[in-house]
């Protein structure tokens, strides 16, 4: 580093270790400012420590927010898959690039998804407290005589069909896992809608696995009724919160299994917690829970004992967590000089602080385009390369470009184009 050149502030909320953190303070242009305890940092203390930053690494439970995103920040690296805790609209508009860290916890997390169907499938959190109680002897073979006492016996597990909600690497993992058991139909569903991406994934998953009879997209509903075991992985936010509530809920079979190693805020804990208690589906298995890591001995689901809970603990073998803490931190040292990241999720484009539009001809046909549109992402019709040239057309306020060329930095965000040319085009249809 040249003298007199300012170091960059970097902001980590997590000791990522001893083989991990030389990564990090082998670059003597960094100023590391290190959370020094074990657990959460707390937005408080991310928010007093981060002005002036230029980048940070945080966890699942350190917000990143318009408060915290501040003038000088570049990037923001998260040790985790899902991204629901930063907010990328205040990203987005201030041009801050964001890593996370997919693929290298894909088979921990298939592991303990797996793990927790067959704990709460065959009832070992009723069964171990029998066994620290010392009744061990006395109710063991008490099914036998007593039908109703349901502690100790369970149905088989294997031999039905397998729902999914959410069907990315982590579900088609665990798919791969659980099909040993006998398991012969696999629903699930997912955000695209697209028929042709549908059919392309089943004709891949029956491939891989052709003791599969069926491999189908449904909707909720179905996957509620026929699922025997319901693996919950489904990305965090708005649209799934409580995706899984007591409407679903009643719908399950009373013999069906939930495991939850997606996000806590799709299940509505308190709804579980409810059908569990009425025999609404046989048990659950929950590696994450609304509101964690504040869950404590009295919540809903710690009480049950129909509930298998465990501490977000899907992804902690030791090759996972130092896989995702290396990608975090790679993350970080690129997006800070501007090169690319081993792993970056790719935020909507901002031109001037403003969003910019990529126009469908259909939806504004007094803008003719020379090329056809193609279909689509995610249910979203995205417009194919059609010409490097950005053009600024009348009624269009100056500075807000319609960019027509690859739309590789927005593929994956749905856009509502008719709200958007509506904003800046009253006439558009």
């Amino acid at each position: 580093m040249a003298d007199g050149q300012r170091k960059m502030k970097v902001v980590v909320t997590l000791n990522l270790g001893p083989k991990v953190m030389p990564l990090l303070y082998d670059h003597p242009d960094l100023d590391i400012v290190l959370w020094p305890h074990a657990g959460s940092s707390g937005k408080q203390w991310l928010l007093d420590n981060i002005p002036g930053a230029d980048g940070c690494i945080v966890m699942l439970f350190e917000k990143v927010d318009e408060e915290a995103a501040g003038p000088n920040l570049k990037v923001v690296s998260t040790m985790t898959v899902g991204y629901d805790h930063v907010d990328v609209k205040a990203l987005t508009k201030r041009r801050i690039k964001l890593g996370n860290t997919p693929d290298v916890l894909t088979e921990a997390v298939a592991d303990a998804s797996v793990m927790l169907a067959l704990m709460a499938g065959r009832n070992t959190k009723e069964g171990t407290d029998i066994v620290q109680q010392g009744k061990a002897r006395t109710l063991c073979w008490s099914c036998l005589r007593r039908p109703n006492l349901q502690r100790v016996c369970s149905g088989q597990v294997g031999h039905g069909t397998l729902g999914f909600i959410g069907f990315g690497r982590i579900a088609q993992a665990t798919l791969a896992r659980m099909v040993g058991f006998g398991y012969t139909r696999c629903l699930y569903v997912a955000r695209s809608k697209d028929p042709a991406r549908a059919a392309d994934l089943q004709q891949t998953v029956k491939g891989r696995h052709p003791s599969l009879t069926t491999v189908q997209q449904v909707e909720l509903d179905q996957l509620a009724r026929e699922s025997d075991v319901l693996h919950v992985l489904a990305p965090g936010g708005p649209e799934t919160y409580h995706i899984i509530n007591e409407e679903f809920l009643k719908q399950m079979k009373r013999t069906a299994i939930l495991v939850n190693t997606g996000r806590g805020t799709l299940v509505d804990s308190d709804a579980l917690a409810k059908a569990l208690r009425e025999g609404w589906l046989w048990g659950a298995g929950v590696d994450v829970v609304e509101g964690e890591p504040g869950i404590t001995a009295d919540h809903p689901l710690v009480k049950e004992p129909r509930c298998v809970v465990i501490p977000h603990i899907g992804s902690a073998t030791w090759e996972s967590r130092i896989g995702m803490a290396t990608v975090a931190a790679e993350n970080l040292l690129a997006g800070l000089v501007g090169k690319p990241m081993t792993s970056e999720v790719q935020l909507p484009n901002v031109e001037l602080g403003i969003a910019v539009a990529t126009i469908d001809y259909r939806l504004a046909p007094e803008y003719p385009h020379p090329t056809p549109v193609n279909d689509c992402v995610d249910g979203v019709k995205w417009p194919s390369i059609l010409t490097s040239q950005e053009a600024l057309y009348p009624g269009v306020p100056h500075g807000f470009y319609l960019t027509l060329g690859s739309l590789s930095a927005t593929k994956g965000f749905q856009v509502d184009f008719r709200a958007g040319l509506r904003k800046f085009m009253p006439g558009a249809k």
